[in-house]
């Protein structure tokens, strides 16, 4: 009998004979979702000059000491500072320049008076009664009255307040979202060196199915398979390639994997991998003579690798029957997967989404497990011998020191894709045991 195999040993090959993909300079939009390989120094001060951080009027301390609503300053008006300029006026004693948000601080000022302080330079509100300051002034554009004080440096952003030069940007290992891409914008940045996304071709196998849309004949089903891994590996952070689903005919899914080969860095099968009369991935995968190759990488061949694909028993519930192998000439991963919808999801969480993070370069690239209290109405029970996963909806806690709860959703069965679309998580029961009551401790993996 052939060995059984338990889920962390299944893991463990896949990752071990995986290699993270080959670094390449890409474009900041290009490399959101990608991981950083090095330190990203700062180049300069962030922001690179004393800036306002309002609306309003550029001005000295000692002009506006005291100012009130009843006793104004009033100050000469000598130019407007918007953003971009670059000439700017020199503000004097009893003067003033008016100044946009993001502007640099003209030489002489002191801080920001927003334009709520002030009467907007119209010459209204509380200093009409007051005569106006007379002015000599060439060019001057008026005055305005301001009815509350500064401090020094109020509503001035300061150079290099944000990030110095020479500091490190961004860590290597980091993965680049929305909020990094735009910090590297910031800092003058136009390309960064990650790995990239992987590209993954999905495909699922089975006569009986028939794509979205389309009728159903006697004994028929919709391809689910396809369209749910192909989101998954999306969701993963890949490059996602959907084929859809090819008949039970070996020579046929042999051909379409090896045309898919020049455009996946990993393949991923559903169907055919048990140990019945039309388990069309076995038959098709277990030469090894079509797809042998040396590593992509070099002579040396990748830790644990082998030529063609291993079918394995797994002590796992849903998910028993499983493969891994690395193909063709690139030495290509290719994970196959069971072909009930539940149990193909499950196994894409548990082995496929771990493999595209190690290819991505995420360090851990497991998905982390929390603990969480059971909230069900019954026991949950579990075949004693095999790890099982549930479906479940998971809260997290309020508290950072206590746990979340998670209640489960639907059977243990492996078609119910129903009560699979409610679930964010799964419940992790292990091998030796076979039964948790409500408000016992468990451990999940969230999915979110």
């Amino acid at each position: 009998m052939s060995k059984t195999w338990s889920v962390d040993e299944h893991l463990e090959d896949i990752l071990r004979s995986i290699r993270p993909m080959e670094p390449i300079e890409l474009k900041l939009l290009d490399a959101q979702g990608c991981v950083l390989v090095e330190d990203v120094i700062v180049p300069g001060a962030l922001p690179p000059f004393d800036n306002s951080s309002m609306d309003g009027y550029a001005v000295r301390i000692a002009d506006v000491e005291g100012a009130s609503e009843e006793f104004p300053a009033v100050l000469t008006v000598i130019g407007d500072v918007a953003a971009g300029s670059d000439d700017l006026p020199t503000v004097a004693g009893g003067q003033t320049a008016r100044i946009m948000t993001g502007a640099p601080l003209p030489p002489g000022a002191e801080a920001v008076v927003p334009v709520e302080w002030t009467d907007g330079g119209t010459g209204g509100g509380p200093a009409d009664s007051m005569p106006a300051r007379s002015t000599s002034l060439v060019g001057a554009l008026g005055e305005v009255r301001v009815h509350r004080p500064v401090t020094a440096r109020q509503h001035v952003r300061a150079q290099g307040s944000d990030v110095q030069p020479g500091t490190v940007a961004l860590t290597a290992g980091t993965v680049l979202g929305p909020p990094q891409i735009g910090l590297l914008a910031a800092i003058g940045r136009g390309s960064v060196t990650v790995r990239p996304r992987p590209r993954v071709v999905v495909l699922s196998t089975g006569s009986e199915l028939v794509p979205p849309g389309e009728p159903l004949g006697p004994g028929q089903i919709h391809d689910s398979n396809s369209f749910v891994l192909t989101a998954a590996a999306r969701d993963a952070g890949a490059i996602a390639y959907r084929v859809g689903a090819v008949a039970d005919d070996a020579e046929g899914l042999r051909a379409t994997i090896e045309d898919q080969l020049i455009r996946a860095d990993l393949v991923v099968t559903s169907g055919g991998v048990s140990v019945g009369a039309y388990d069309v991935v076995k038959e098709a995968l277990s030469r090894v003579d079509t797809f042998s190759g040396r590593d992509a990488h070099g002579d040396q061949e990748t830790d644990g690798a082998r030529d063609g694909v291993e079918f394995r028993r797994l002590a796992m519930q849903p998910g028993k029957p499983q493969g891994f192998g690395l193909i063709g000439p690139e030495r290509t991963p290719i994970l196959t997967l069971p072909g009930n919808p539940v149990s193909a999801y499950v196994s894409f969480e548990l082995f496929v989404s771990p493999a595209l993070r190690a290819l991505m370069g995420h360090d851990p690239a497991r998905r982390k497990a929390v603990p969480a209290r059971l909230e069900s109405d019954s026991a949950l029970s579990s075949p004693e011998g095999k790890r099982q996963f549930l479906r479940g909806y998971y809260t997290p806690p309020e508290k950072s020191d206590t746990p979340g709860t998670v209640r489960p959703v639907g059977g243990a069965s492996s078609h119910l894709i129903a009560a699979l679309a409610q679930a964010n998580a799964l419940i992790d029961i292990p091998e030796k045991t076979s039964e948790i009551a409500p408000g016992e401790e468990v451990t999940v993996v969230p999915l979110d």
